[in-house]
């Protein structure tokens, strides 16, 4: 299936490894053009160079997303050396553990700025390309945000408000054809996610406790598989799909675990 994403213009923040390397690539390998925005620089330029060696289109802005100015300057970039924008991928954040007993009003905040304040900026910023194009923003959550996790508190609300931002911009931009979508992973592998089962004193133990839970071939989802539905949501194949919340999970959040 043509996608039609040739010469279509992404940005992508937290490009640079994980769920949103794995959507870099899948673009690149569409045809289309992608600007990784983030803050880990050896990471970002290894993949940009890698990808533009092989004859992709990719370039990496190094950014503090947290900081608006910053976000501005990603878009101001990304219009000066390609001219549109068709497509945002609000991606980047930090499962930073912030729980109710443990955490702090500073570092609740601080989670915040984190994993939504960033979304926001980049969608403000972006709006004008968007509405040019009449483009799509599709916001990586996460089935936390739905489900809860239990001393997260921080994390997960972010993620909850990345689900509000979704419908309600999904709303608000109707009149400029603007689609708005969410894609809400639960079990991926990851660099973060390898942190975080290394927290653990038997982290393969607790791997297997956790993919014996997952419905659908018992097994972690893999980026591509999470990059397809982003790419499938961005392009023109996705044409009447707005306001929703996509569960890439194996059934992780619907289905029976007892499956």
């Amino acid at each position: 299936m043509d996608l039609y994403l040739e010469n279509k213009v992404m940005i992508v923040t937290g490009g640079e490894r994980g769920i949103g390397e794995g959507i870099v690539r899948g673009m690149v390998a569409e045809g289309g053009t992608v600007v990784i925005a983030g803050r880990v620089e050896p990471d970002g330029k290894k993949l940009a160079q890698d990808l533009t060696t092989n004859g992709g289109k990719c370039f990496f802005i190094h950014s503090e997303l947290t900081q608006p100015g910053q976000c501005e300057r990603i878009i101001d970039l990304t219009l000066e050396k390609y001219g549109r924008i068709d497509i945002l991928v609000n991606n980047a954040g930090v499962n930073d553990r912030v729980s109710l007993e443990k955490g702090n009003h500073e570092d609740f905040m601080r989670s915040f700025d984190e994993n939504v304040s960033h979304y926001y900026s980049m969608a403000h910023f972006a709006l004008k390309a968007l509405k040019v194009t009449r483009g799509t923003i599709i916001n990586i959550s996460s089935k936390t945000g739905l489900t809860g996790q239990g001393g997260n508190s921080g994390y997960v609300s972010a993620k909850a408000a990345q689900l509000g931002l979704t419908r309600d911009w999904a709303i608000e931009l109707l009149p400029f054809g603007i689609r708005v979508n969410a894609v809400l992973p639960a079990e991926v592998m990851t660099p973060m996610y390898i942190n975080w089962l290394n927290g653990f004193e038997n982290p393969g133990q607790k791997l297997k406790a956790i993919t014996d839970r997952i419905p659908l071939g018992k097994r972690m989802t893999t980026t591509q598989e999470i990059a397809d539905m982003v790419l499938f949501l961005a392009s023109e194949r996705a044409s009447h799909i707005t306001g929703q919340f996509l569960h890439v999970d194996g059934g992780y959040v619907h289905l029976d675990r007892a499956l």
